[in-house]
Order: structure tokens, then C-alpha cells, then sequence
């Protein structure tokens, strides 16, 4: 079967690579330089292209996602991303959603692998969670109560289809289409051949919304069937959250629509150790954006207690896009080594001495390059 978008297709140059690099804000600016010193030190050529977004990028552009950034990414074709905060009522969109849909990064891909020698209540975890990036809820599509365009909706759904909503209410829209449904799940079962994994559990609510995710889990199916070589689930999201609380070995490459994907994958970070430990990909048919999966934690920023290794597991899988798959897997060795070994963790760990600050857990790394 022919890929409808294929994913990390462009055509990287094999030496001195361009890579833009988003430190952002809260406790980003410590994460994304603990990374870049780990990434350095492999002394692998990479450039960095050094661009701000988030809070910086308001005081400085009045904007959290001014143009250059999106165009650095559009002429380098990778970006590795620090977490970023989007201020509360502040009228700016998220960040992040804006990068997804603006690049069109439609698959987010949460690997949630447990090491040896991390904290948890379970063995063996090693889950990648695959998440539909561009629609659904989160592709804001909103009325706010009391608004004209809200007045004007809850008018027209009472008068067409007799749907009632209350006056004081607002409306998101979740859209799920077809095209974005077979694209994301084509992806999940394209990435379980290529990294050998067992099955795909396609998460759904279609009980419920039966014509939003009655279509998912509809054209999820009639992919399935084109895969008859990996194996294959579907659950209601529900009843897949309480199986990773009791038997998450069970569970290999989860795909999902937008927020659940969202939820799970945070959940999944709590099976492994928490989102410290949690890296992330965006990616699309061109472009690809490297992050982890915390926030910005402004609350402990310039303190030194941020655990990069989430960041630092980012670039493993931004050099192996990049074709540079000894040096990741060299980073991913010497991340494990370190965790295994115990004696270097930050606070989040829930270390057995002093915890260690987030530069010292890059050295520590770096010396088991």
C-alpha cells in the first residue's frame, strides 16, 4: 500500500546539519541547554539555528510564534523545542497547536519506555502512544458564551435539529475526518511493522459520538484490514485507560484521536517514571518538531531542579531522523547507564541522596558517552 503522507521523506544533508533549536521559557531555557551540551558533545556537526518563542518572544514581538521561527523551521526542516507556557486569557492560541497545524504535523508520537533503575509500580513498560495532531478538539474551533456567533449557533441547532443549549454555555466542535483518520493510522500500523511491535489499540469513545468518533473507529477498522500482518484492537478509551492501570505490559503502539491521545499519554508517562522522563515527536510529511512532554514548569524555573532527560531522550529521536542512528542510540545507552545506576537523579525521581541539578544529570550523561 502506498503511504499517503510519508513521514520524514526529505532529504537531510549527510554532513553539518541544520537544526533550529526553540529553548523556550519556564524551565526550557535549562532543558533545551543541558540538551544541546549532550547533543555537542557527540561532536556530530549539528548547527544550531537559535530562535525564541513563548513568553520571550511576546516581551520582544508581541507575538508567542513570530514568522521567523516558522520559517527557520520551514527552511531546516527539524526543530528541536523546549517547552513553552501560553499566559492564561491571554487571547494567544497555543503554541504548540499552532506549530502542529501551520506545519501540518499530523502524527504525535509519545514513546513511554520504562529503564531499569526508574521508580515504578510496573515492569517491562514500553508503549508508544500515536496521536492524531491536527483536529478534534483541539483544533479550536469555539463559541464563547454569551457571544453574538454563539447566540446565533444555539438559534440555528434549535431550530434545525431541535438540539437544545443553555444560555450560559460555550461550545467546542470536534471535527473528525476521514482523511486525517486514515492518515494517523496508516502511520501507527507503518510504525509497528517498521520497529517490529506486536499490535495497534485504536482508542475510541464511539458509543457515545457516534458520528465523530463512530467515524474513527469506522475507518480505523477498514485500515486494520489492510495490516493483517500486526495486530489488532479497538477500545473504548475508557476501558483502555483502566487496562494501562493494571496490566500496561499488555499494551504496545496505542493510536488515538487528538485529546484522548493527549490524556493517555501522560498517563503513560506516569507508568514510567512521570513526564520527565517522556520524550516527544511531531512530525508530517516535511517537517519535524522534537519536544518533550512536560510543560514549562515556571513554578521551579532558574532553580536547577528541571530533569532534562525527557529533552535529552527528544534528540535521540531527532539525530535518528536525521540518519545519525549511532549517535542517538549512543545518547540513549548513556541516558540508561546513568538511570540504571541511580546515583544521578533530580528531584522528580525521587533521589536517595541530594538530587542532582539539571546540568549535573547532562554531565553525568555525557561522561557515559
Amino acid at each position: 500500500m502506498e503511504a499517503s503522507r510519508v513521514v520524514g521523506s526529505a532529504d537531510y544533508p549527510q554532513s553539518m546539519p541544520t537544526v533550529t533549536l526553540i529553548p523556550g521559557d519556564g524551565i526550557g531555557p535549562e532543558v533545551s541547554g543541558a540538551t544541546r551540551k549532550v547533543v555537542d558533545a557527540l561532536a556530530c556537526g549539528i548547527d544550531w539555528d537559535v530562535h525564541q518563542a513563548g513568553i520571550p518572544a511576546i516581551e520582544t514581538h508581541a507575538n508567542p510564534l513570530p514568522p521567523h521561527v516558522l520559517d527557520s523551521i520551514r527552511e531546516n526542516k527539524v526543530a528541536l523545542k523546549g517547552p513553552v507556557t501560553t499566559p492564561v486569557g491571554s487571547g494567544f492560541r497555543s503554541i504548540n497547536v499552532a506549530l502542529r497545524q501551520e506545519l501540518d504535523l499530523f502524527a504525535s508520537v509519545r514513546p513511554c519506555r520504562l529503564y531499569p533503575g526508574v521508580p515504578s509500580h510496573f515492569e517491562a513498560v514500553d508503549i508508544v502512544v500515536v496521536r492524531e495532531n491536527t483536529e478534534d478538539l483541539y483544533e479550536g474551533t469555539e463559541f464563547e458564551q454569551g457571544s453574538d456567533e454563539m447566540e446565533k449557533l444555539r438559534g440555528y441547532l434549535k431550530y434545525e435539529h431541535n438540539f437544545s443549549i443553555a444560555a450560559d454555555a460555550g461550545v467546542s466542535v470536534k471535527p473528525i475526518s476521514i482523511s486525517a483518520t486514515r492518515s494517523i493510522v496508516e502511520y501507527a500500523f507503518e510504525y509497528a511493522k517498521r520497529h517490529r511491535r506486536r499490535k495497534v489499540t485504536l482508542g475510541h469513545k464511539a458509543n457515545i459520538m457516534r458520528f465523530s468518533d463512530g467515524l474513527w473507529l469506522e475507518t480505523g477498522e477498514a485500515m486494520a484490514a489492510e495490516y493483517r500482518d500486526v495486530g489488532f484492537e479497538a477500545l473504548q478509551v475508557d476501558e483502555l485507560a483502566m487496562w494501562l492501570a493494571w496490566t500496561p505490559h499488555d499494551m504496545d503502539v496505542l493510536v488515538l484521536p487528538n485529546l484522548y491521545g493527549d490524556i493517555i499519554s501522560d498517563l503513560c508517562a506516569g507508568l514510567v517514571g512521570g513526564l520527565g522522563l517522556a520524550p516527544g515527536m511531531n512530525l508530517g510529511k516535511e517537517y519535524a518538531v522534537f519536544e518533550p512532554t512536560h510543560g514549562s514548569a515556571p513554578d521551579i524555573a532558574g532553580k536547577g531542579l528541571a530533569n532534562p532527560i525527557a529533552m535529552i531522550l527528544s534528540s535521540v529521536f531527532m539525530l535518528r531522523h536525521l540518519g545519525l542512528d549511532e549517535e542517538g542510540n549512543r545518547v540513549e545507552k548513556a541516558v540508561a547507564t546513568v538511570l540504571a545506576e541511580g546515583k544521578v537523579r533530580p528531584p522528580d525521581m525521587r533521589p536517595r541522596g541530594e538530587p542532582a541539578t539539571t546540568d549535573r544529570v547532562a554531565d553525568a550523561i555525557i561522561e557515559c558517552l
